[in-house]
């Protein structure tokens, strides 16, 4: 079976600190991939807040997760603080990645790397738009000085 593989940059736009709780585990107690995604959901509001942003209003248009790959790379436990680090991966017509890295504080352990595919939309006309000039102007100097 082919494995997952996401590289990460070597620059990261952004970083937040989240806290696994304990609705976060699953029947192993550690942290369940679904609760993953949900933390990982809670640093991208966090990322889109830091430059002005929400999920529903980038440059007026909201934004849709098309797809998400995840690669585990240690257990985290309840009560472990996550220092999840963002960054932009490819950006095209409609749709930019974002690259996520996720460490354990207290060790610097690497607990996962995920990458999200998002979409522009227009949930009025409930349809995928171009990717707006501004929101490529906004964030690609700080992402062409990355190593993708």
């Amino acid at each position: 079976m082919a494995r997952v593989e996401i590289t990460l940059p070597d620059h990261w736009l952004f970083h937040t600190e989240l806290s696994v709780r304990v609705g976060d585990l699953n029947y192993g107690g550690h942290l369940g991939n679904d609760a993953l995604l949900r933390l990982a959901h809670e640093a991208r509001v966090r990322f889109l807040q830091s430059y002005g942003y929400s999920e529903l209003d980038v440059e007026g248009l909201g934004l849709i997760m098309a797809d998400a790959a995840v690669v585990y790379r240690a257990e985290a436990f309840q009560g472990d603080h996550l220092c999840f680090a963002l960054a932009l991966g490819e950006i095209s017509r409609s749709s930019f990645e974002l690259l996520y890295h996720v460490t354990r504080t207290s060790d610097d352990r690497e607990v996962a790397r995920l990458k999200t595919g998002m979409v522009f939309f227009d949930y009025a006309a409930r349809q995928i738009c171009r990717t707006p000039p501004a929101f490529v102007a906004r964030l690609a100097p700080a992402h062409e000085g990355m190593a993708t």
